[in-house]
């Protein structure tokens, strides 16, 4: 019987991002914008979020090669890019690894809301902000963006895409994107329904460089399902000294 999942699939947020930085400063000052010139594509790490990166690419690599994520798939945004290149630069995969972005693994598009932040919605668009209270973010889609329900169904694919092409033995899968991709592949990976999902979301922030890890369980019906070990594991970062950091991604009011 041919294994239909890889031996391990880690799935990681970007370390801490200048989004994330100038999202506080925003909020902070009371303003409705967040103070950012890049497109939501091009924002970059901050410096702790740099370091969230090394620390998480040292534990890595203290893994032994076998055990190193030897498939990467990142995010195509900046700030989830450079933190797989961080991961990779300090010996945090195996050895001829296969690093590829992926747009199924991007943000979720936030529409006419990008860079506002929640007075900013109630502001401008408090219809939206209505719509929002009423449907439920699980639900909503403003003008030009998606519903967690969007991204879940571009990640259908993405774990498609690893069952085909990754699920042979001693395979060993990275997936380094953003807080609702984190969130949606649990949601999928797990069968929960919207109320247990939204309920892990309520407890605490993805932090940024948090690993959620899966790994064959031999003992499931089966013989090959993946089981999760750990969700929103921080302690890499900890053991190195690394803050750790859980804004929100930038356009929070639309998370």
């Amino acid at each position: 019987m041919e294994q239909r999942w890889p031996d391990a699939l880690w799935i990681v947020r970007h370390g801490e991002s200048a989004g994330n930085v100038a999202r506080d400063a925003a909020y902070a000052a009371g303003l409705p914008v967040i103070d950012i010139t890049e497109r939501d594509v091009d924002v970059p790490l901050s410096a702790a979020g740099e370091a969230q990166s090394e620390a998480l690419g040292r534990w890595f690599a203290r893994m032994s090669p076998d055990q190193r994520p030897n498939v990467v798939l990142v995010s195509p945004y900046l700030r989830a890019r450079h933190t797989a290149s961080i991961i990779e630069s300090t010996g945090g995969v195996a050895p001829g690894a296969l690093t590829m972005a992926d747009e199924r693994l991007r943000e979720k598009e936030f529409g006419i809301l990008d860079r506002l932040t929640k007075l900013g919605i109630e502001q401008r668009f408090p219809e939206q902000a209505e719509a929002r209270a009423r449907v439920g973010k699980f639900y909503f889609r403003p003008p030009g963006g998606e519903s967690w329900c969007d991204v879940i169904l571009r990640l259908r694919s993405v774990l498609d895409t690893i069952s085909l092409h990754h699920s042979d033995p001693g395979k060993r899968v990275l997936i380094v994107a953003h807080q609702v991709i984190v969130l949606c592949c649990r949601y999928l990976m797990e069968g929960l329904d919207e109320a247990q999902i939204l309920a892990i979301d309520r407890e605490r922030d993805v932090a940024n460089c948090g690993v959620t890890w899966y790994a064959i369980n031999p003992t499931l019906e089966g013989g090959d399902a993946l089981q999760l070990r750990a969700h929103n594991f921080v302690a890499p970062l900890e053991e190195a000294g690394a803050p750790v950091t859980t804004r929100p991604d930038t356009p929070a009011g639309a998370k």
